[in-house]
């Protein structure tokens, strides 16, 4: 029998939370790596532990010549990944009525909405020619409601959501699947300064798992984990007038430097 062939995999924000515990899910799975992230110590770190095909690309997705370079050597070197996984993203809290919130605000809706375009352009050409292949999204259940002390990163998630579901229209037929996961809270660098409580809150190996099975599925839409899907719809449908009265004076995420 002929040898079967890795499944390639190309992802950013693979340096530390969600991500790395995906390079360390896919790796166990044999598959062959395109990892990026912004720091290269830490992404070189995590490379070093995985035994299996793996290169590494220090590149921020906000460059967008940048990844485009990361995504042509990675097709040369491998062929077009069977799927592209955009998990690269940032969550800082922010306040309209401190002007210094205004970089913080451009710089999140960069990385985590721009981003996605940024990943997702280099190899649709190539997907589309092959016929096959998933990009996939990492969104937030964040995006569903406007979350106070947090207005770039929850507008940033609803603007990746209905992003992903206009690219999955667009490339209905090709062959190519689009993906979006919605994850609750997972326990990261990024959540553990959060000041109020987070339920459900998974492990990023658990949160990796469900991702790569919602990869794996093609499911168009899902959060995870199923618990938060519930809570999700009900903030969904919850009227305006008892949204504003239960999060009111709920806690805000740590702004930068206040």
């Amino acid at each position: 029998m002929p040898e079967q062939r890795r499944p390639r995999i190309f992802l950013t924000g693979a340096s530390s939370g969600i991500g790395a515990a995906l390079a360390r899910h896919y790796a166990a799975a044999g598959a062959t790596l395109g990892l990026v992230a912004r720091r290269r110590g830490e992404l070189e770190q995590i490379a070093r532990e995985l035994s299996t095909p793996c290169e590494v690309y220090p590149a921020d997705v906000r460059d967008a010549a940048g990844i485009e370079a990361a995504a042509r050597d990675f097709t040369a070197r491998h062929g077009v990944p069977d799927a592209v996984i955009a998990n690269a993203g940032l969550s800082v809290g922010t306040l309209t009525d401190h002007p210094q919130d205004t970089d913080v605000f451009q710089e999140i809706l960069a990385i985590n909405v721009i981003g996605l375009v940024n990943t997702f352009q280099p190899f649709l050409h190539g997907l589309r020619e092959r016929g096959s292949g998933t990009l996939a999204g990492i969104a937030s259940v964040a995006g569903y409601r406007g979350l106070p002390g947090a207005g770039a990163y929850s507008a940033s998630k609803a603007a990746a959501i209905a992003y992903l579901e206009s690219l999955r229209v667009e490339l209905r037929g090709s062959g190519v699947r689009v993906v979006t996961v919605c994850p609750g809270f997972v326990d990261t660098p990024l959540t553990r300064v959060n000041p109020y409580p987070m339920p459900f809150l998974m492990r990023p190996e658990v949160a990796a798992a469900q991702i790569a099975a919602r990869v794996a599925s093609g499911r168009p839409y899902s959060v995870i984990p199923w618990q938060m899907a519930l809570v999700a719809r009900a903030l969904h449908v919850m009227p305006d007038w008892i949204y504003d009265r239960l999060f009111a004076r709920a806690k805000h995420k740590p702004r930068r430097g206040g």
